[in-house]
This record gives C-alpha cells, sequence and structure tokens, in this order.
C-alpha cells in the first residue's frame, strides 16, 4: 500500500469515505450511522477514547460555542485540553486542537498512513468516523489532561457517543435536520439525551418545555443527575458593547467576547459545566481561571464583526431560531441601523424560516452561494423570498454579493452575511481579500 505524502492525498483519502457533511444524509438510524464500525476500529486500536475524561457536548445550536468556551476555561485552569469540533471553518486542521495548536498538515498525513490498513478493514466507515478516530488517537497520544468534544449530528448515533463522559451537556434545542432527526422538539430532543449515561451528569441550557420534558425524562430512567442553567444560579446580561458583553452568574462578573444574548446563555452553560466537571472528577478550576477562559476564547464566524466602517457582520445562524436570534441581536446591538442581508443557506436547513425572520426587518437582500456541494442555489433562494413576498437581488459568488452590497452602502447601513457556516466562510474570505487583511487558511482543492 502506498503511502500519501501530501495534506491534499490525505484529505482526499479521508473525503472519499461516505460524508455526510458535503452530501445529505439519506437517513439516521442504526445502519446509516452503526456505531459498531468505530467501535471496531477503536477497540484494535486499544480504545484510545478511553484515556481521558470527556466533556460531551450535545444541541442544535451553541455546542461549538460552548466547547469552545469550556475548552478556553480548562486551558486557562492550567490543563492539556484537546477540543474537537465540526466542521471546520476554513480548514480541516482546525477540528483537531490541543491547546491552541491546530493539529498540523503533517500529524494529518502520519496519521491517516498509520490508521488507512485499520479503516480498510471496516466496510462503510464514514468520513466523520474517520475523523473522530484521528482525534481519539491524537488526544491519548499526546496525553490530554481533558477532552471537549462537539457531537456532529444529533447524539444517540454520532461517532463521539462512544465515549464515556464525564459531564454531558446540552445546549439549546430548536428546529433543524427535521428530515433526520425528527419534526417536533421531542423526537429531537429524544436524539440529543442520547448522550445521557447511567449515573451520570447533565448539564442543560435553558430549553423550550418539549425539549425539557424530555431530557428530565431521561435523566430519570437512567438515574443521571440534571443541572439545568439558571436553575439553581441564575444568570443574566449586564453591559455590552460591541466587543463584549458582561454575564453575571452566581455573584460573579463575566466578561465574553462573543456577542448576543445566546451567547451569554452558551456562556452560563459552559460555567455550570465546568462547576459540575469540577465537582464530577475533583478538578480544581479557579475563578480567575473562569474568568480569564471566558475573556479570551475566540471562536470566529459567530456574530463577528469584519468591519466597522463599513460595518460588516458574519453570522453562521441556519435555522429558524438562531434567525430570530441574530435578528434580535442586530437591533439591540445596532439600533438605527438598517440591514443590507447577503443570505446563503444549505439545502437540508430550513432556509424559508430563516427568511421568514430576517426578510422583514432587512433593506434590502442578495442571496448568494457559498462555495459548498450542499449550497442552495440562489435561484431557489430568490423564489423562496419571493413567495414570502420580497424581491430579492441574487448572485452564485459570495465576493460579488459583497461587492453588491458595498455598491449599495448608505451611512446607516449595516451588511449581514448569514445563513450558514459556509456561507460566513466564504465572506470572511472574501473581505479579507478586499480589505487587504491576511487571507485565513484554506485547505488544497
Amino acid at each position: 500500500m502506498k503511502s500519501f505524502t501530501t495534506y491534499k492525498q490525505a484529505l482526499n483519502y479521508i473525503y472519499s469515505h461516505t460524508n455526510f457533511e458535503r452530501k445529505q444524509m439519506p437517513k439516521y438510524n442504526m445502519t446509516t450511522l452503526d456505531l459498531s464500525r468505530i467501535q471496531s476500529v477503536l477497540g484494535r486500536l486499544n480504545n484510545p477514547h478511553l484515556r481521558f475524561p470527556v466533556v460531551l457536548i450535545a444541541g442544535t445550536k451553541g455546542k461549538g460555542s460552548t466547547a469552545a468556551m469550556c475548552h478556553s476555561i480548562l486551558q486557562r485552569a492550567g490543563y492539556k485540553t484537546g477540543l474537537y469540533s465540526s466542521p471546520h471553518l476554513h480548514t480541516f486542521r482546525e477540528r483537531i486542537c490541543v491547546g491552541d495548536r491546530l493539529i498540523s498538515q503533517e500529524a494529518v498525513i502520519a496519521l491517516v498512513n498509520e490508521l488507512r490498513p485499520e479503516f480498510d478493514r471496516v466496510f462503510g466507515l464514514t468520513a466523520w468516523e474517520i475523523i473522530t478516530t484521528m482525534a481519539f488517537v491524537t488526544f491519548a497520544r499526546e496525553p490530554v489532561d481533558i477532552a471537549v468534544l462537539e457531537v456532529g449530528l444529533g447524539g444517540r448515533l454520532d461517532a463521539t457517543n462512544v465515549t464515556e463522559p464525564a459531564v454531558s451537556v446540552i445546549t439549546s434545542i430548536s428546529y433543524d435536520h427535521t428530515h433526520l432527526l425528527g419534526n417536533t422538539l421531542s423526537s429531537i430532543a429524544r436524539e440529543k439525551a442520547g448522550i445521557i449515561r447511567e449515573g451520570g451528569v447533565v448539564v442543560s441550557a435553558p430549553q423550550f418545555s418539549e425539549p425539557m420534558t424530555v431530557i428530565e425524562e431521561v435523566c430519570q430512567e437512567k438515574n443521571a443527575r440534571l443541572i439545568v442553567v439558571g436553575d439553581e444560579k441564575p444568570w443574566r446580561v449586564g453591559r455590552i458593547s460591541l466587543k463584549s458583553q458582561t454575564v453575571y452568574l452566581n455573584g460573579e462578573t463575566y466578561t465574553v467576547p462573543l456577542l448576543g444574548e445566546h451567547q451569554a446563555a452558551n456562556a452560563a452553560t459552559a460555567l455550570t459545566a465546568i462547576e459540575a466537571l469540577q465537582t464530577r472528577l475533583n478538578l480544581p478550576v479557579s475563578p480567575a481561571a473562569m474568568r480569564e477562559g471566558l475573556a479570551s476564547v475566540r471562536w470566529p464566524g459567530r456574530l463577528e464583526i469584519l468591519s466597522l466602517d463599513p460595518l460588516v457582520i458574519v453570522d453562521s445562524a441556519m435555522n429558524g431560531d438562531s434567525a430570530h436570534k441574530l435578528r434580535r441581536t442586530l437591533t439591540d446591538y445596532f439600533p438605527g441601523r438598517e440591514v443590507v442581508l447577503l443570505f446563503g443557506a444549505s439545502r437540508d436547513h430550513d432556509y424559508p424560516a430563516m427568511l421568514r425572520e430576517l426578510l422583514p426587518y432587512s433593506r434590502r437582500v442578495i442571496v448568494t452561494q457559498a462555495n459548498h456541494p450542499r449550497a442552495t442555489p440562489p435561484s431557489v433562494l430568490a423564489a423562496t423570498a419571493q413567495t414570502l413576498g420580497y424581491a430579492v437581488a441574487a448572485t452564485a459568488d459570495v465576493s460579488q454579493a459583497l461587492e453588491m452590497a458595498l455598491e449599495d452602502f448608505h451611512e446607516r447601513d449595516l451588511i449581514c452575511v448569514a445563513g450558514s457556516l459556509f456561507c460566513a466562510a466564504d465572506a470572511r474570505r472574501a473581505w479579507a481579500e478586499m480589505a487587504g487583511l491576511p487571507v485565513p487558511e484554506t485547505d488544497p482543492v
């Protein structure tokens, strides 16, 4: 078997396997997502996923931000911490981090070459299962003191769920991937609650009543301790600015550089998860580490201000609930500004619900398309907007959409790119090129 010598070859091998990030998953069931496949690989590798404690985070929205916050706090507390997140914004290397260090191209090549014989022995292994295995092996070999893992899809059947989490965290649950997870909040919550363990500790963000009922039922069935954020220790948002916001929790004051009330909720969830982890593992984390960890967290592409003049913002809102939160945040932070919306969405996301939220509050709308196989064609988005009673401009190029927005820019305008993380990534790259800023690293095509 000839070894791969380049990063591109290694990525091509990974992506040559069934990749549900690049094409729509046909079914969410135990055939499509058979955990026995990754378990067989991990078993032959001496179960690297069981060699470090885990914080496992599921949810519809906020799980990535919450994971980044937990990771940052644990780092500030002096622990060697692994972070596994998805999808990446610009480069595959973002998915597997130890401390502030992204996995190197050389490490990706070496891991693929080493593990390829084991991967090739398992029929039907998916790209997600391969990447997750690579993360576990990396974290076991470092070795990390603790790993923070973001669930990819759902929870019950996700490859990350082969771990035995010290703390299971469930962030905000709303409608998304309904064709896979079910068309009720209860059914979606049932899948997310699959990360709850017998006798485990569960931290849940504030939820709508339907998913909360399910989470409570599953915790009761499994004799798990449930901690609902805000129940025992109320939290609230304090001062907000274009650089940060203040969050008050249990008499302590925290500064969070991520904007929006939803990020304040994520911060409260992360803090509560770390407190639960301290109790569960007797893992000391000082109040200073909590404050410094939150204050230094970075999670680009989520309500990120790229420029103040002109005012350009990118966000990864990708369902109706997150679009609603985005709209509220824009109103709170930028009163009196008129929104020029650049909108692109993935085919398997509820873009009609997002458009219903955002169109009435936008002075002008340009629908566009990220450079991604799952992107919805602008013609489809334009037709959807028309059925909602709005005429929009359209272009298949995010860079051109930005240029169109700037050509018609008024002093009181705000340009907001939203609809998908992939669209946010393309906009970040395009803006960097326009503004003469360092262009984010991207993977070879």
